[in-house]
């Protein structure tokens, strides 16, 4: 029955107020779009960049009969390959033969390879990290055990040192723009909702202290403020979903058509993007409701 009063009294204020309902809707609709663009771009953004520090690995180069004296033997390989795999840092380790090593490079630049009389390529193996930022201390290891400069048939040591730093500072500096992204347009939003409601509430201030003086409790006044909060918080982040539902079967295509990256690399499913702005948006339309009508309680 208490609740049914109050959904009742939330209606009225609603129609009663309908600028201000309209104007903390179209807020809640503006902060959660953003949001919601913030959280598909931030996260695509963030796969691209794992995709891309997947291609971060060791490489460890055998001689061939060109660089070293004396040949490699099946023991030395077997050795490297015991130690890349007895590493903890290390998730994968794969054997690539100077035969695929040609193969690879005739499919990637066919021009450099095509006057070639004899292969020139040695075998290899590639190691992938748990974490990129572990390739330099996996190669430091490496040659701290004697596995380059010719010896145990080792020619050398590689993990593209420029490639791999400028990999892992991009990565981290993706990361930490999309949450600070997405902290500041969660306060915004909170600060514009709340600001809304406070007209809102202002307006009918007077309404409120009759209320508390003829012995209403805080909770039977905040109940109808805060329901009208949820209500605007609802709208406008339903509002916002499907605005980012139109916008992903119309203008994603378009772009991801234009843009060159792995089958891997995607954005939070949607699903997940619109539960998140539902629960946010019910979250600070009540929470700003209930939050700015504290002082106007002190009657």
């Amino acid at each position: 029955m208490r609740f049914k009063m109050l959904l009742s009294e939330a209606a009225r204020s609603l129609r009663a107020s309908l600028s201000t309902t309209f104007a903390a809707t179209m807020t809640v609709l503006i902060g959660m779009f953003l949001l919601g663009v913030a959280i598909a771009l931030g996260t695509w953004v963030v796969s691209w960049s794992n995709h891309v520090e997947r291609d971060v690995r060791v490489k460890v180069f055998f001689c061939t009969e060109h660089t070293c004296d004396t040949p490699v033997e099946e023991t030395q390989v077997n050795q490297v390959r015991i130690a890349l795999e007895s590493d903890p840092r290390v998730k994968n380790v794969e054997f690539i033969s100077k035969d695929e090593a040609l193969e690879i490079m005739r499919e990637r630049s066919p021009e450099l390879v095509r006057d070639l009389t004899f292969n020139p390529l040695p075998d290899a193996y590639e190691a992938t990290p748990e974490r990129a930022e572990d390739v330099r201390a996996i190669a430091a290891d490496l040659r701290a055990k004697g596995f380059t400069d010719g010896a145990k048939g080792v020619e050398k040591v590689d993990f593209g040192r420029e490639t791999a730093n400028r990999i892992i500072r991009v990565g981290q500096v993706i990361s930490l723009i999309f949450f600070a992204l997405v902290i500041l347009l969660l306060a915004a939003s909170a600060l514009l909702i709340a600001n809304t409601i406070r007209l809102s509430i202002y307006a009918r201030r007077r309404e409120i202290e009759v209320m508390k003086l003829v012995g209403a409790s805080n909770w039977f006044v905040r109940g109808p403020f805060m329901l009208e909060g949820l209500f605007c918080g609802l709208a406008g982040s339903l509002l916002a979903v499907i605005l980012l539902l139109l916008g992903k079967e119309i203008a994603l295509p378009n772009i991801l058509g234009r843009v060159d990256a792995g089958s891997d690399v995607r954005a939070l499913a949607f699903v997940w993007t619109s539960l998140i702005l539902l629960g946010l948006g019910l979250l600070l339309g009540a929470a700003g409701s209930g939050l700015t009508l504290r002082r106007f309680l002190r009657v």
